[in-house]
């Protein structure tokens, strides 16, 4: 899968399942992921800066393989541009939770979002499970419309926010 954005220099980019010789770079996109949009990720900067560089590497080995919970990137060749993970929902064996979504500000609005997302259903239906389920903050309006033009639906269900009592989010489903 690539991508191409239109510039004077169209640039490309790979959507591949993380390897273990990738977890540098990850570490690099998960800290400026943190900085950029630190209410849509469950931990703060200071914490993932604070993370040993072996705690990442096991990470990525983790989710490099196997049905239960991968992780998705775009790579034009050097830094990584964006991430989507999936993980199967607990209670609902047929279902992918996506997680962690993010595209450099550089690349958004590019199509990149939508390979990401496209790997991750991939992978679900490889391992039999044909819905995907994501959650949103509630008045993040800008990831709510995109993810409808990739063909989620708003299913009213709220929950409360995990790490931010006074936020709550909204799930959104689609056939994988």
């Amino acid at each position: 899968m690539t991508t191409d954005i239109g510039s004077a220099a169209a640039r490309q980019a790979e959507i591949h399942r993380v390897r273990p010789e990738d977890a540098a770079r990850m570490r690099a996109l998960r800290l400026e992921m943190l900085a950029d949009a630190p209410l849509a990720f469950l931990e703060t900067l200071a914490d993932a800066a604070a993370r040993p560089h072996r705690e990442y590497a096991a990470r990525v080995a983790y989710t490099s393989a196997g049905p239960n919970n991968a992780q998705f990137v775009a790579d034009p060749g050097g830094r990584l541009v964006g991430h989507a993970g999936g993980t199967v929902a607990p209670n609902e064996p047929g279902v992918t939770v996506i997680y962690a979504v993010y595209v450099t500000p550089a690349w958004r609005g590019s199509g990149l979002l939508g390979e990401l997302i496209d790997g991750v259903a991939a992978w679900s239906r490889a391992c039999g499970r044909p819905e995907l389920l994501l959650e949103v903050v509630v008045g993040n309006d800008r990831a709510y419309r995109a993810y409808q033009r990739l063909g989620f639906t708003d299913t009213g269900v709220r929950v409360p926010h995990p790490t931010i009592p006074k936020l709550n989010e909204l799930q959104m489903r689609r056939p994988a």
